[in-house]
């Protein structure tokens, strides 16, 4: 019997997941045949097997990660099966030969752990059958987070070619079952909660308010949302290598229509006119002239969506946040966006989203601007490829140019624009091409004719 053993395939490689076994159990092995594909993560390989023979066990099935050196498989040279095969037929002792020297045949190995084999029924080889629907997805990476998340392999949406299913595809699902169980998630420990614990959890604090070494303070558990927004960000910044560029803009065009129009607009509307809707319109004007960032990353791929779906934050009152969705943003007038961005943002502070709101998302805004933020650099909305954030407008002097090409110093409102953006997908050049796109429709576009 021979043991074929998971191989070695680069120095700093630990471990590989099988993606594809050539053979089955009984199969013919014929030494350099093609044996099995293993994927690690600096290669993908198929793998000759290094001895001829009969396939006699498979130990790891399709989709497993086992370490460098583990056993995956027996073969059986062909000559011992015959051998074994021929001494296990009946045969007829001769009178003259005692019979108590005649050698008692046995089955071999016993039967298998969790079988249904007597004693004295032959063991059959252990049979590895994949999981319902998950022998369609080939990649090891796919079948791991599918898995690791729960998901009904029969409910997701292929994408790709032939309707392959790919990485974004399962992100999106990922992401779909996190806004469904966002929705009905208990809220943050109360400030009873949180003087609860204190009291329970600081016992070794001194009066003087200096912690003791066994206490260091009150400890606050990780709310429902907290816990799952952390798994989906941890797992962006594992997936995606973000980048950061960032632009100044000058909002005085658009300042000048909020001055103009504030009142008006709140009696109409019964909301404030911000800067959001403006910049969610040239932001919906820019993608389209730069749609690889209204896209997500498949299997080797970039899946550019056709519609602009944009998820934009909303803080729950510290308790975490949740992203509804304005969808086929670019069908929609400034007006319209507004009006639903208001109407989301309340429903989401009020739990009454659904779960069709929170799904969907091609490109997220983080509006931090509203607490006098700088520049935040967000952690990308996977499986998108970027996210924007925008930060504090404020009164600033700038250089400002006449007609005839006079400068001037003038007073307008001033604030920066950062994306985070994932270099998979584009390069520096195109996302800086993007944000000049976007300070430029935001400085010049004729807003008044928008209102």
């Amino acid at each position: 019997m021979d043991e074929i053993v998971m191989p070695q395939l680069g120095e700093t490689v630990s471990e590989g997941t099988i993606t594809k076994w050539f053979k089955a159990v009984g199969d013919k092995v014929t030494k350099d045949e093609a044996l099995f594909e293993v994927s690690t993560d600096k290669v993908d390989s198929e793998v000759p097997s290094p001895v001829s023979g009969i396939l006699k066990e498979i130990r790891v099935a399709e989709g497993e990660a086992v370490e460098v050196g583990a056993v995956l498989a027996i073969v059986a040279a062909e000559e011992a099966l015959e051998v074994r095969q021929s001494s296990m037929e009946p045969s007829v002792v001769p009178d003259a030969v005692d019979s108590n020297q005649t050698p008692e045949l046995q089955p071999e190995g016993g039967s298998h752990p969790g079988s249904n084999l007597g004693s004295d029924e032959k063991p059959t080889s252990l049979e590895i059958v994949p999981a319902a629907g998950m022998s369609t997805i080939t990649s090891p990476v796919l079948r791991k987070m599918i898995k690791g998340h729960n998901l009904d392999v029969h409910a997701l949406q292929g994408t790709g070619k032939g309707g392959r299913i790919t990485r974004a595809d399962v992100e999106q699902a990922i992401s779909n079952q996190l806004a469904i169980v966002l929705l009905d998630t208990e809220p943050a420990p109360t400030f009873t909660d949180r003087a609860q614990l204190s009291e329970q959890r600081t016992a070794g604090i001194s009066s003087d308010n200096e912690p003791s070494p066994q206490h260091p303070g009150a400890v606050v558990p990780f709310n429902r949302i907290r816990r799952l927004t952390g798994d989906h960000m941890v797992r962006s910044k594992a997936t995606s290598p973000h980048v950061m560029t960032a632009v100044e803009v000058d909002y005085e065009s658009v300042e000048a229509v909020r001055r103009k129009y504030r009142e008006v607009w709140r009696e109409q509307e019964g909301f404030s006119l911000t800067y959001l809707p403006f910049i969610c319109r040239s932001l919906v004007h820019a993608l389209t002239k730069f749609p690889f960032l209204n896209a997500s990353v498949g299997d080797g791929e970039l899946m550019i969506h056709t519609n602009v779906n944009l998820s934009i934050a909303v803080d729950l009152n510290h308790e975490g946040l949740l992203a509804p969705t304005v969808h086929r943003a670019e069908e929609k007038r400034l007006r319209a966006i507004a009006r639903e961005i208001s109407q989301l943002a309340s429903r989401a502070r009020s739990k009454r989203l659904s779960a069709d709101e929170l799904a969907g998302g091609t490109f997220t805004i983080s509006n931090s601007g509203p607490f006098g933020t700088f520049m935040v650099v967000p952690v990308i909305n996977q499986p998108q490829v970027a996210i924007l954030s925008t930060d504090a407008v404020s009164r600033k002097p700038v250089v400002v140019t006449d007609v005839r090409g006079n400068e001037s110093i003038a007073i307008h409102s001033v604030g920066m624009l950062a994306l985070s953006w994932d270099h998979r997908a584009f390069d520096g050049a195109y996302a800086a091409q993007f944000m000049r796109e976007l300070k430029n429709h935001l400085e010049s576009h004729d807003w008044e004719s928008e209102l």
